[in-house]
């Protein structure tokens, strides 16, 4: 290994943390590098929100053509191209992933490396690049931004059996028959029903109580059932026990909370139970970065991790897992490291959408967890189907929610299972970011007909 390169600030992983603040500590005068593993953009360009999300558009688009005559227009003869759709997915992912490594490599100040990174000590990392040499680079800064994969859950005999991941399962090329889906979370949901929408049989097994661990029952219950009404199979309170493959069958075993074992044959298996980080190859204890019990590294509101002059931001932390918290991250980093600033993670919101379809915005605490903390709370709750826009496209299932303190009418948090949830929740989110009383969205006057008024009913459906 040659002596170590002289950086300012180094950066591991382009993701949605590490790619812009490399180009902000550049751009600001420091001399940086960022080492990239295999792709520029990490998970949500090349794995994530923009490979899924336009697929998710494809399976839409199949879905509504099924429903012209709802519309009164005639459709017939509907197929899948799922080269065709792979196609369009790759050709939008390259265009990103292009034009980001396009920035990188035009920024001044700043080398783009491609190769694995491992610490040699606190300030020093030993890069494995992609011809099998290695380079040793030296800093006083270095952010960690090296994301997270899919975990692969401890079930007998998976390891033999050729099943799906969240990646893998976007290249197939042809529509399977039966999809076997282990996990009930945003991954496993969206995969199922677009994949339903293709024309699969689709099969969702999850071990808790209800899909969408951590929302409020009523609205997992309602995607659980709206799922139902698209023909997806579901069975909760199940744990896979043993998988193995038949000729061109693979057979989950599964075992009901209540003891009763159940066989499922299905032509492909998506594994979809979490994310783990990608801290193995680190090395972290040379540099003694303390890491929890799962391998996320311990950072603090500053995105300090327990060793001066390292950082880790995006999911590799343990944070939610969302490319806008990791955006969010880096942009606490550039206040504090770059503007000597205070910024925090303290208090910030955490918006998310669920791209099923309906889409399902949340943001803010549940009702559960406004209960949990004895907070006083009423909850408003209205379904779609007194939507006028909704009903007009119909499109009115689902239903919007919203949990509010009562003593100063501040919003708390919201659930939006509707079209569009995920723009009506951000509308929400901007009025709490504001400290907005409801009554300034109830009293307010909104276009006719969007789906933007109906916040005005929303908050005279108080239920509670």
């Amino acid at each position: 290994m040659s002596a170590a390169d002289e950086y300012q600030a180094v950066v591991i992983g382009s993701g949605q943390g590490g790619k812009p603040l490399c180009v902000a500590l550049a751009n600001a005068g420091w001399r940086t590098a960022i080492i990239e593993r295999e792709h520029v953009g990490g998970t949500c360009v090349n794995e994530g929100c923009t490979p899924t999300k336009t697929m998710v558009a494809s399976a839409r688009v199949a879905y509504l053509t099924r429903r012209g005559a709802d519309y009164g227009v005639q459709t017939e003869n509907i197929r899948i191209d799922m080269a065709r759709i792979r196609k369009r997915k790759r050709d939008i992912v390259e265009s990103f992933r292009s034009r980001g490594q396009a920035t990188l490599e035009k920024t001044k100040n700043l080398d783009l490396i491609f190769g694995e990174a491992s610490f040699i000590d606190p300030k020093s990392l030993a890069v494995r690049l992609k011809d099998g040499t290695q380079r040793a680079l030296h800093s006083e800064q270095i952010f960690i931004n090296a994301g997270c994969r899919p975990a692969i859950p401890q079930v007998d005999g998976l390891k033999d059996v050729p099943y799906l991941n969240s990646t893998s399962i976007m290249e197939l090329d042809a529509v399977p028959d039966h999809l076997l889906v282990l996990g009930g979370g945003y991954v496993g949901l969206e995969f199922g029903q677009m994949f339903r929408r293709f024309g699969s049989r689709v099969t969702i097994v999850q071990s808790g109580a209800q899909l969408l661990r951590g929302e409020d029952s009523d609205v997992a219950d309602e995607v659980t059932a709206l799922l139902r009404q698209d023909g997806i199979d579901i069975f909760l309170n199940t744990r896979a026990e043993r998988v193995t493959k038949t000729g061109s069958q693979i057979a989950l075993t599964s075992r009901e909370k209540k003891g009763e074992i159940r066989e499922l044959r299905g032509s492909h298996l998506l594994v979809a139970t979490g994310r783990v980080p990608n801290t193995e190859a680190l090395n972290l204890s040379a540099a003694d970065i303390a890491a929890d019990d799962h391998g996320f590294i311990k950072v603090n509101s500053k995105l300090e991790t327990n060793t001066p002059g390292v950082y880790a931001l995006g999911d590799i932390n343990g944070g939610p897992a969302f490319t806008h918290i990791s955006y969010d991250d880096f942009r606490i980093l550039r206040t504090n490291v770059i503007d000597k600033g205070s910024a925090t993670t303290d208090n910030r919101l955490l918006p998310c959408t669920i791209y099923i379809d309906p889409q399902l915005g949340r943001i803010g605490i549940t009702e559960a967890q406004a209960r949990e903390q004895n907070k006083n709370v009423r909850v408003a709750k209205m379904p779609m189907s007194s939507v006028a826009r909704a009903l007009e496209v119909d499109e009115s299932c689902g239903f919007m929610k919203a949990v509010v303190e009562p003593d100063t009418n501040q919003i708390l948090g919201a659930a939006v299972l509707g079209i569009e949830g995920g723009e009506i929740m951000s509308m929400l989110q901007l009025a709490m970011m504001g400290k907005m009383p409801f009554t300034t969205l109830r009293d307010a006057i909104f276009a006719h007909p969007t789906l933007a008024e109906s916040l005005n009913n929303l908050f005279t459906h108080f239920v509670s």
